[in-house]
């Protein structure tokens, strides 16, 4: 039925939303600016390092100082705080036998050290990040270019993703999609637990 399952990372390979609340709570307090709200939180955990920083300094004349500095920023003690969600590692290993297996995602420079400190670098064909793209989600041109280096259609390959903005992209490439812990999306599949994942597969 698929070729290829792609993940989105925050939210869907990792919980990472207490760690993303301490990178940028940091930067706030930087610029001398108080800690993200929940709201905020919910906006920063979805959007590229650039978009998130647009959107916490807006009208502040820190911005592009502060756009300057999350670019410089050492990673390393933020990851930690982030956690692989329950039974993908054992759910990728199973898939590596039988599909291509991707992530499309808006975190930048940090996913290739949050991929190494958790033992998931070699169970992914392909990663494409904000980093690899003129235009981030929720554009689907992430999508679009896993398509093209794996050479298939969009109805050959399953996107993950846990948020709306997921749910737009996959959407946009005509990717089909399965929401992640997420009932109030509209997906082809939901699944609760990354086992679900095997028996839609059937594997």
């Amino acid at each position: 039925m698929f070729q290829a399952i792609i993940y989105d990372c925050d939210g869907v390979l990792v919980d990472s939303r207490e760690a993303n609340r301490a990178f940028y709570n940091h930067i706030l307090d930087r610029f001398g600016l108080g800690p993200l709200t929940e709201a905020q939180l919910a906006v920063v955990h979805v959007s590229t390092a650039q978009g998130a920083i647009d959107f916490l300094f807006q009208g502040h004349p820190g911005r592009e100082e502060a756009q300057v500095y999350q670019k410089t920023i050492n990673n390393d003690p933020f990851l930690p705080l982030i956690r692989l969600e329950p039974n993908i590692r054992e759910v990728l290993i199973r898939l590596r036998s039988h599909y291509l297996t991707a992530i499309a995602t808006n975190r930048g420079k940090s996913l290739p050290l949050v991929l190494r400190k958790l033992g998931l670098t070699d169970l992914f064909d392909l990663t494409v990040t904000a980093y690899d793209v003129t235009r981030p989600k929720p554009h689907p041109e992430c999508l679009e270019k896993i398509l093209t280096l794996f050479q298939m259609e969009p109805e050959a390959a399953l996107y993950i993703g846990d948020a709306a903005l997921d749910q737009e992209v996959a959407a946009a490439a005509g990717v089909p999609f399965a929401a992640y812990k997420n009932p109030g999306l509209t997906a082809r599949y939901h699944l609760q637990s990354h086992l679900d994942l095997l028996a839609v597969l059937k594997l």
